[in-house]
Protein backbone atom coordinates (compact mmCIF):
# COMPACT_ATOMS: atom_id res chain seq x y z
CA UNK A 1 0.00 0.00 0.00
CA UNK A 2 1.28 3.22 -0.84
CA UNK A 3 0.35 6.15 1.54
CA UNK A 4 -0.18 10.25 1.19
CA UNK A 5 0.71 12.31 4.13
CA UNK A 6 -2.18 14.97 5.14
CA UNK A 7 -0.73 19.20 5.96
CA UNK A 8 -1.32 17.67 10.05
CA UNK A 9 1.75 14.49 8.98
CA UNK A 10 -1.15 11.83 9.79
CA UNK A 11 -0.11 9.16 7.17
CA UNK A 12 -3.31 8.25 4.82
CA UNK A 13 -3.47 5.00 2.31
CA UNK A 14 -4.01 6.38 -1.02
CA UNK A 15 -6.70 3.08 -1.45
CA UNK A 16 -9.24 2.55 0.33
CA UNK A 17 -12.85 0.98 0.03
CA UNK A 18 -16.32 2.67 -0.53
CA UNK A 19 -19.42 2.05 0.92
CA UNK A 20 -21.95 4.25 -0.87
CA UNK A 21 -24.65 2.85 -2.34
CA UNK A 22 -23.85 -0.35 -0.45
CA UNK A 23 -27.21 -1.99 1.17
CA UNK A 24 -27.48 -2.43 4.55
CA UNK A 25 -27.94 -6.07 3.97
CA UNK A 26 -24.78 -6.41 1.77
CA UNK A 27 -22.51 -3.53 3.94
CA UNK A 28 -21.29 -5.58 6.89
CA UNK A 29 -20.13 -8.92 4.20
CA UNK A 30 -18.52 -6.34 1.94
CA UNK A 31 -16.22 -4.57 4.38
CA UNK A 32 -15.30 -7.96 5.83
CA UNK A 33 -14.34 -8.68 2.34
CA UNK A 34 -12.39 -5.50 1.70
CA UNK A 35 -10.86 -6.27 5.01
CA UNK A 36 -9.60 -9.78 3.92
CA UNK A 37 -8.75 -8.85 0.64
CA UNK A 38 -6.22 -5.85 2.29
CA UNK A 39 -7.97 -2.93 2.49
CA UNK A 40 -6.98 -1.13 5.41
CA UNK A 41 -8.79 2.59 4.31
CA UNK A 42 -13.19 2.43 4.94
CA UNK A 43 -15.29 5.36 3.43
CA UNK A 44 -18.72 5.90 5.38
CA UNK A 45 -21.18 8.85 5.48
CA UNK A 46 -23.90 9.59 7.73
CA UNK A 47 -26.19 9.78 4.62
CA UNK A 48 -25.38 5.88 3.50
CA UNK A 49 -27.18 4.85 6.36
CA UNK A 50 -24.37 1.74 6.88
CA UNK A 51 -21.76 3.26 9.66
CA UNK A 52 -23.62 0.63 12.10
CA UNK A 53 -22.82 -2.33 9.61
CA UNK A 54 -19.40 -0.64 9.17
CA UNK A 55 -18.34 -0.30 12.42
CA UNK A 56 -19.71 -4.05 13.01
CA UNK A 57 -17.60 -6.12 10.34
CA UNK A 58 -14.35 -4.09 11.95
CA UNK A 59 -15.34 -5.34 14.85
CA UNK A 60 -15.94 -8.86 13.84
CA UNK A 61 -12.68 -8.95 11.47
CA UNK A 62 -10.20 -9.54 13.66
CA UNK A 63 -8.08 -6.20 12.26
CA UNK A 64 -7.01 -3.94 15.21
CA UNK A 65 -8.80 -0.42 14.60
CA UNK A 66 -5.19 1.41 14.99
CA UNK A 67 -4.81 -0.17 11.70
CA UNK A 68 -7.57 1.04 10.08
CA UNK A 69 -8.21 4.91 8.67
CA UNK A 70 -11.62 5.29 8.97
CA UNK A 71 -13.63 8.18 7.41
CA UNK A 72 -17.34 9.42 7.63
CA UNK A 73 -18.80 12.40 6.92
CA UNK A 74 -21.23 14.78 8.68
CA UNK A 75 -24.74 15.35 6.38
CA UNK A 76 -26.26 18.58 5.75
CA UNK A 77 -29.07 17.74 8.47
CA UNK A 78 -26.68 18.12 10.93
CA UNK A 79 -25.00 21.30 10.50
CA UNK A 80 -24.10 23.90 12.59
CA UNK A 81 -22.38 23.98 15.61
CA UNK A 82 -24.33 21.71 18.33
CA UNK A 83 -26.16 19.62 15.79
CA UNK A 84 -22.46 18.46 13.98
CA UNK A 85 -20.96 17.65 17.44
CA UNK A 86 -23.60 15.60 18.64
CA UNK A 87 -24.09 13.51 14.93
CA UNK A 88 -20.54 13.29 15.21
CA UNK A 89 -21.08 11.53 19.04
CA UNK A 90 -23.38 8.92 17.17
CA UNK A 91 -21.39 7.88 14.59
CA UNK A 92 -18.52 7.25 16.84
CA UNK A 93 -21.78 5.37 19.25
CA UNK A 94 -22.03 3.41 15.53
CA UNK A 95 -19.13 2.75 14.73
CA UNK A 96 -18.41 1.55 18.35
CA UNK A 97 -14.98 3.29 18.35
CA UNK A 98 -13.69 6.58 20.08
CA UNK A 99 -12.00 8.00 17.32
CA UNK A 100 -12.52 8.23 13.82
CA UNK A 101 -9.62 8.84 11.26
CA UNK A 102 -11.46 11.41 9.25
CA UNK A 103 -14.35 13.42 9.00
CA UNK A 104 -15.50 15.40 6.21
CA UNK A 105 -18.52 18.15 6.10
CA UNK A 106 -20.64 16.16 2.80
CA UNK A 107 -21.99 19.06 1.21
CA UNK A 108 -20.96 22.79 0.87
CA UNK A 109 -24.75 24.32 1.84
CA UNK A 110 -26.24 25.66 4.97
CA UNK A 111 -24.56 26.45 8.37
CA UNK A 112 -20.99 24.81 7.17
CA UNK A 113 -19.45 27.19 9.18
CA UNK A 114 -20.82 26.14 12.40
CA UNK A 115 -20.24 22.75 11.84
CA UNK A 116 -16.61 23.07 10.80
CA UNK A 117 -16.03 24.99 14.46
CA UNK A 118 -17.52 21.84 15.62
CA UNK A 119 -14.74 19.21 13.87
CA UNK A 120 -12.47 22.14 14.67
CA UNK A 121 -12.63 21.74 18.00
CA UNK A 122 -13.14 17.55 18.64
CA UNK A 123 -10.18 17.51 16.13
CA UNK A 124 -8.37 19.25 19.64
CA UNK A 125 -9.68 17.53 21.47
CA UNK A 126 -8.45 14.39 19.62
CA UNK A 127 -11.63 12.94 18.57
CA UNK A 128 -11.04 12.99 14.97
CA UNK A 129 -7.55 12.32 13.81
CA UNK A 130 -7.99 14.75 10.97
CA UNK A 131 -10.96 17.01 9.28
CA UNK A 132 -11.73 17.22 5.92
CA UNK A 133 -14.67 18.63 3.61
CA UNK A 134 -16.72 16.49 0.32
CA UNK A 135 -17.58 18.25 -3.14
CA UNK A 136 -17.16 21.83 -2.33
CA UNK A 137 -15.51 23.63 -5.45
CA UNK A 138 -12.93 25.96 -5.43
CA UNK A 139 -14.37 29.14 -4.62
CA UNK A 140 -15.64 27.32 -1.20
CA UNK A 141 -12.29 25.64 -0.51
CA UNK A 142 -10.56 28.62 -1.29
CA UNK A 143 -12.91 30.77 1.66
CA UNK A 144 -12.99 28.51 3.97
CA UNK A 145 -9.31 27.31 4.13
CA UNK A 146 -8.63 30.75 4.73
CA UNK A 147 -11.37 32.09 7.31
CA UNK A 148 -10.88 29.08 9.55
CA UNK A 149 -8.87 28.50 12.16
CA UNK A 150 -7.52 25.04 10.81
CA UNK A 151 -7.64 24.53 7.27
CA UNK A 152 -9.08 21.34 5.82
CA UNK A 153 -6.97 18.39 5.01
CA UNK A 154 -8.80 16.51 2.69
CA UNK A 155 -10.92 17.79 -0.13
CA UNK A 156 -13.25 14.84 -1.47
CA UNK A 157 -14.72 15.53 -4.63
CA UNK A 158 -16.46 13.81 -8.11
CA UNK A 159 -12.87 13.13 -10.30
CA UNK A 160 -12.50 10.06 -13.06
CA UNK A 161 -10.86 10.47 -16.23
CA UNK A 162 -13.99 12.22 -18.13
CA UNK A 163 -13.53 15.14 -15.05
CA UNK A 164 -10.49 15.17 -14.09
CA UNK A 165 -10.73 18.39 -12.16
CA UNK A 166 -7.27 19.56 -12.57
CA UNK A 167 -8.01 23.16 -11.87
CA UNK A 168 -9.21 22.56 -8.37
CA UNK A 169 -6.38 20.36 -7.79
CA UNK A 170 -4.51 23.28 -8.48
CA UNK A 171 -5.86 25.06 -5.44
CA UNK A 172 -5.92 22.21 -3.24
CA UNK A 173 -2.46 22.08 -3.96
CA UNK A 174 -2.51 25.28 -2.95
CA UNK A 175 -3.59 25.17 0.05
CA UNK A 176 -1.97 21.65 0.82
CA UNK A 177 -5.45 20.46 1.03
CA UNK A 178 -5.01 16.82 -0.12
CA UNK A 179 -7.39 15.48 -3.60
CA UNK A 180 -9.70 12.57 -2.88
CA UNK A 181 -11.80 11.10 -5.66
CA UNK A 182 -15.11 9.99 -5.26
CA UNK A 183 -16.70 8.19 -8.54
CA UNK A 184 -13.05 7.22 -9.46
CA UNK A 185 -14.61 5.09 -12.17
CA UNK A 186 -17.48 8.15 -12.84
CA UNK A 187 -19.41 4.78 -12.10
CA UNK A 188 -19.16 3.65 -15.64
CA UNK A 189 -20.96 6.37 -16.97
CA UNK A 190 -20.74 7.63 -20.92
CA UNK A 191 -19.18 4.21 -21.47
CA UNK A 192 -16.18 4.81 -19.32
CA UNK A 193 -15.08 1.15 -18.67
CA UNK A 194 -15.23 0.60 -22.48
CA UNK A 195 -13.33 3.26 -23.11
CA UNK A 196 -10.37 2.84 -26.27
CA UNK A 197 -7.86 4.27 -24.87
CA UNK A 198 -7.95 2.93 -21.28
CA UNK A 199 -8.71 -0.91 -22.66
CA UNK A 200 -5.43 -0.52 -24.98
CA UNK A 201 -3.59 0.63 -22.24
CA UNK A 202 -4.85 -1.76 -19.99
CA UNK A 203 -3.50 -4.33 -22.76
CA UNK A 204 -0.06 -2.97 -22.51
CA UNK A 205 0.18 -3.84 -19.23
CA UNK A 206 -1.67 -6.88 -18.56
CA UNK A 207 -4.44 -4.61 -16.58
CA UNK A 208 -8.13 -3.80 -16.93
CA UNK A 209 -9.35 -0.58 -17.87
CA UNK A 210 -10.54 0.10 -14.43
CA UNK A 211 -7.36 -1.12 -12.70
CA UNK A 212 -5.82 1.48 -15.14
CA UNK A 213 -7.95 4.57 -13.61
CA UNK A 214 -6.86 3.66 -10.66
CA UNK A 215 -3.06 3.83 -11.34
CA UNK A 216 -4.04 7.08 -12.91
CA UNK A 217 -5.28 8.53 -9.86
CA UNK A 218 -2.57 7.06 -7.61
CA UNK A 219 0.02 8.21 -9.80
CA UNK A 220 -1.75 11.96 -9.55
CA UNK A 221 -1.50 12.02 -5.67
CA UNK A 222 -5.21 11.48 -5.70
CA UNK A 223 -6.64 9.31 -3.09
CA UNK A 224 -9.30 6.87 -4.29
CA UNK A 225 -12.47 4.85 -2.73
CA UNK A 226 -14.00 1.89 -5.01
CA UNK A 227 -16.40 0.27 -4.23
CA UNK A 228 -17.52 -2.98 -5.52
CA UNK A 229 -19.68 -5.67 -3.88
CA UNK A 230 -17.74 -8.26 -5.70
CA UNK A 231 -14.86 -10.15 -4.27
CA UNK A 232 -12.98 -10.58 -6.91
CA UNK A 233 -13.24 -7.05 -8.13
CA UNK A 234 -12.05 -5.78 -4.61
CA UNK A 235 -9.18 -7.96 -4.91
CA UNK A 236 -8.59 -6.28 -8.38
CA UNK A 237 -8.78 -2.91 -7.65
CA UNK A 238 -6.51 -3.31 -4.94
CA UNK A 239 -3.84 -4.95 -7.40
CA UNK A 240 -2.88 -1.80 -8.22
CA UNK A 241 0.62 -1.81 -7.44
CA UNK A 242 2.70 -3.41 -9.46
CA UNK A 243 2.80 -1.23 -12.05
CA UNK A 244 3.25 2.15 -13.63
CA UNK A 245 1.86 3.89 -16.25
CA UNK A 246 4.75 5.70 -18.54
CA UNK A 247 4.34 9.72 -19.17
CA UNK A 248 3.00 9.27 -22.71
CA UNK A 249 0.00 6.99 -20.89
CA UNK A 250 -0.59 9.30 -18.24
CA UNK A 251 -0.82 12.10 -21.26
CA UNK A 252 -2.97 10.27 -23.70
CA UNK A 253 -5.43 9.33 -20.55
CA UNK A 254 -5.17 13.41 -19.58
CA UNK A 255 -7.09 13.93 -23.70
CA UNK A 256 -9.97 12.19 -22.27
CA UNK A 257 -11.13 14.90 -19.94
CA UNK A 258 -15.16 16.42 -20.72
CA UNK A 259 -14.10 19.32 -17.88
CA UNK A 260 -17.62 18.79 -16.31
CA UNK A 261 -19.31 16.47 -14.24
CA UNK A 262 -21.11 12.90 -15.21
CA UNK A 263 -23.65 13.52 -12.44
CA UNK A 264 -24.85 17.21 -11.77
CA UNK A 265 -23.23 20.66 -10.55
CA UNK A 266 -23.14 21.97 -6.80
CA UNK A 267 -23.28 25.30 -8.42
CA UNK A 268 -26.77 24.44 -10.04
CA UNK A 269 -29.29 26.43 -8.47
CA UNK A 270 -31.67 23.44 -9.33
CA UNK A 271 -29.25 21.09 -7.43
CA UNK A 272 -29.08 23.09 -4.76
CA UNK A 273 -33.06 23.23 -4.18
CA UNK A 274 -33.09 19.67 -4.39
CA UNK A 275 -30.82 19.22 -1.30
CA UNK A 276 -32.86 20.89 0.71
CA UNK A 277 -36.13 19.54 -0.50
CA UNK A 278 -34.27 16.31 0.46
CA UNK A 279 -33.67 17.95 3.66
CA UNK A 280 -36.82 19.01 4.62
CA UNK A 281 -38.37 15.42 3.64
CA UNK A 282 -35.85 13.83 5.86
CA UNK A 283 -36.58 15.85 8.79
CA UNK A 284 -40.61 15.57 8.26
CA UNK A 285 -39.88 11.50 8.01
CA UNK A 286 -37.89 11.56 11.30
CA UNK A 287 -40.63 13.47 13.10
CA UNK A 288 -42.90 10.83 11.69
CA UNK A 289 -41.13 7.86 13.18
CA UNK A 290 -40.33 9.53 16.47
CA UNK A 291 -44.39 10.24 16.76
CA UNK A 292 -45.02 6.61 16.12
CA UNK A 293 -42.46 5.89 18.51
CA UNK A 294 -43.61 7.69 21.24
CA UNK A 295 -47.49 7.04 20.06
Amino acid sequence: MEYVTLSNGIKMPILGYGVYQVTKDECERCVLDALKAGYRSLDTAQSYFNEEEVGAAIEKSGVPREDIFLTTKVWLEYYGYDACKRSVEESLHKMKTDYIDLMLLHQPFADYYGAWRALEDMYEEGVLRAIGISNFYSDRLVDIASFSRIAPMVNQIETHPYNQQTEAKKWMDKYHVQHEAWAPFGEGRNGLFNDPALVEIGAKYGKTAAQVMLRWHIQRNTVVIPKSTHYDRMVQNIDVFDFTLAEEDMDRIACLDKKQSSFFSHSDPNMVEWFVKMVEERKHRHRSENEKKNW
